[in-house]
């Protein structure tokens, strides 16, 4: 959808923002916001009274506060960040603050919220609508410009109060904001419907995926086989020329990498960390850690990998197994590694069965932990494989690269569609709120 511009702009003396619509202000936002306001509505509440207690997971990205969380005002101890209904909460630390954690607060309980001390808490004065203050702080121009002001080292980066105090915010009048944001509302509400249909879908396909592994790797290519029972209750029959194996029997070199991981440097040898397995792969981009190259032997004493090694998490997440593909690494905390048999398994239908339901229960029912589950080395020798003669496994492999390949690449679309949109939302907020177009002549919305 295309939307005109303004008929006329003016110079803002902002280099990021450029030209704004003639009849706009631009003014710090010192002159048209509280910023960490010292006082809230808590001072009216007893000390029975129940309100919103919001930590940084409960803060939406782009978006919305989980509320589900309430304490009284007697369990609040010193240090939360409070705010209140109509109060704009922006996270300040790195990375929440770059992945765009912020809020609109309302239906706070009694109208009151205490939070993360890692908020910075935005009061709208008169001539700023509290909902296009939301959107500005949810415009890429906002949140590149607050990158660039951030202080500290590595994770401890934040964006400082005074960046909010400074920032040039553009100020259309009141009316002419309104009718900005209730037009955003409308709209990123349907582009989130449209997303959110598109979630549901991929996690349909990976379902689909998840039972097409187990089924295969538990029941094999032949509808016709002959059956018998497993000895195993929820496993069920199995082909009858299968075998039940036990896990740990058929594996010829097992490393658990337990101790303590060696300081991290921005360069070196790439360190696999529990983060980095994946469902079937190793995630060398999401999370990059790197550690010496003197430090390497120390690391892998217990035993260097080869290509087609399993890799196993025990917590952090547990169960997630993926395949060695290259040897230049290093294998962190929360991993075992595993070589098995070739004689009895192939590397890959080994993979395959791992992350089948069946082997992925028998995790569920070993493990421990109330926060994070989690797997002792020492239980893996309660685990059972199903095992085809190794052709059977091969075509067993071949057939599910193939089948799991197709619906990888329809989720791969399905998420190329998500990300669009989400770059189509933001794009189109931070044109909205910045007067680069002019949206206040559409359908549904007050006339200028």
């Amino acid at each position: 959808m295309k939307f005109p511009a303004y008929p006329k702009y003016k110079p803002s003396g902002v280099e990021w923002l450029g030209d704004v619509p003639e009849h706009w202000e631009v003014k710090r936002g010192r002159f048209v916001m509280q910023v960490n306001p010292c006082r809230g509505n808590a001072a009216e509440l007893d000390p029975d009274d129940e309100v919103s207690f919001v930590p940084m997971e409960a803060v939406g990205v782009l978006g919305g506060l989980n509320l589900e969380q309430t304490k009284s005002i007697s369990e609040i101890g010193p240090g939360y960040t409070e705010f209140q209904n109509g109060d704009v909460v922006v996270a300040k630390i790195t990375p929440c603050f770059e992945n765009g954690k912020g809020a609109l607060a309302a239906d706070l309980i009694n109208g009151v919220a205490f939070g993360t001390t890692e908020l910075h808490v935005l009061r709208a004065a008169s001539a700023l609508d509290s909902r296009f203050l939301f959107f500005i702080t949810i415009s890429s121009s906002y949140r590149k410009t607050g990158e660039a002001e951030m202080y500290g080292a590595g994770g401890q980066k934040r964006v400082p109060p005074e960046f909010n105090k400074d920032f040039r915010t553009p100020l259309p009048p009141i009316a002419e904001q309104q009718t900005i944001a209730d037009f955003l509302g409308q709209e990123t509400a349907r582009l989130d419907t449209l997303v959110a249909k598109r979630q549901a879908l991929i996690k349909k396909l990976k379902e689909k995926r998840t039972v097409l592994i187990s089924r295969t790797v538990t029941c094999g290519l032949n509808p016709e086989a002959k059956l018998k029972p497993s000895g195993i209750e929820w496993l069920g029959d199995i082909p009858a020329h299968w075998e039940r194996l036990p896990f740990t029997k058929y594996i010829v070199d097992k490393a658990d990498y337990r101790g303590k991981t060696p300081e991290k440097v921005t360069d070196g040898i790439f360190l696999v960390t529990a983060k980095n397995v994946r469902m079937g792969f190793i995630d060398y981009e999401s999370s990059q850690e790197f550690v010496r190259p003197e430090d390497y032997d120390e690391i892998m004493r217990r035993g260097l990998p080869r290509r087609g090694d399993v890799l196993f998490t025990t917590e952090a997440p547990l169960g997630n197994v993926a395949l060695v593909d290259r040897e230049d690494i290093a294998l962190a905390q929360r991993i075992i590694r595993f070589r098995m048999m070739p004689s009895r398994f192939s590397s890959k239908f080994t993979l395959y069965a791992m992350m089948s339901d069946s082997f992925q229960g028998q995790l569920e029912r070993l493990s421990t932990g109330s926060t994070a589950e989690g797997l002792k080395a020492s239980k893996l020798f309660s685990i059972w494989l199903v095992a085809p003669p190794i052709p059977e496994q091969i075509a067993i492999t071949k057939f599910l690269d193939r089948e799991t390949s197709k619906i990888d690449q329809m989720a791969e679309k399905v998420e190329l569609a998500i990300a669009r949109l989400q770059e189509y939302r933001t794009a189109l907020i931070t044109a909205a709120v910045t007067g680069k177009i002019d949206v206040t002549g559409q359908p549904g919305n007050k006339s200028k």
